[in-house]
């Protein structure tokens, strides 16, 4: 048995994130799948191990650790031969660590905050705001690319793998139109050219977005 075990669900943009990294680095591993909704992380043994009862949840030989930005960060500082997927350079590492920041804090968030109200409370309607502040995040993700490849420059880091699993779940509430944001577009393309996205992203994805995107409909003001 691996000693690292992650617990996730994989229709959750942040496991994948997970989910792309360790693919990434090589690295032996258990996946346990959690189901969140049927309520197993709210189970006792679960809740001894990350009282936040939250997925991704990280054991790495007892080293408990949850949050994908952090699990993500770890592993690659723990088992990576090179630092290209999170670089050590105090500069480079500080403008990765804003895109991170801008997936948990605005990215996803703006995704959560439609999916958690429908998943749990069974609301589907959605406020035109909500919808709003998803087009504000392609906005941004469209400005950080710039003329990039990937969004901290001509490499992939785990900035990609956590934006890119949010990014590619986003079309459940809200298309990315590749004639408004072409550099999403072809970024996204270009992250699919990784011979384990679309086992690892993609089918968790497709899972999701098929779970919402035809029983959400937008408030009319």
């Amino acid at each position: 048995m691996s000693k690292i075990v992650l617990y996730g669900m994989d229709i959750s943009p942040p496991v994948r994130a997970c989910l792309l990294t360790l693919r990434a680095l090589e690295v032996p591993f258990e996946y346990k799948d959690v189901n969140l909704l049927a309520g197993e992380h709210m189970s006792e043994e679960f809740l001894e191990k990350n009282p936040q009862h939250t997925v991704p949840l990280l054991d790495d030989d007892g080293a408990l650790i949850w949050d994908s930005h952090a699990i993500c960060c770890y592993l690659v500082d723990k088992y990576s031969k090179s630092d290209e997927l999170y670089p050590k350079d105090l500069v480079k590492r500080a403008q990765l660590e804003q895109r991170l920041y801008f997936d948990a804090s605005i990215l996803f968030m703006s995704l959560r905050n439609i999916s958690i109200p429908y998943f749990y409370h069974n609301v589907a309607v959605v406020p035109q705001e909500k919808i709003d502040n998803v087009n504000a995040g392609y906005k941004h993700l469209e400005a950080f690319l710039g003329d990039n490849s990937y969004l901290t420059g001509e490499n992939i880091t785990i900035a990609d793998f956590c934006c890119g699993a949010t990014a590619s779940s986003l079309p459940a509430v809200l298309d990315i139109d590749p004639e408004t944001y072409p550099k999403i577009t072809a970024w996204l393309d270009r992250l699919n050219l990784l011979p384990y996205f679309n086992e690892v992203n993609n089918v968790g994805a497709e899972k999701y977005i098929n779970m919402l995107k035809n029983e959400l409909t937008v408030e009319c003001s």
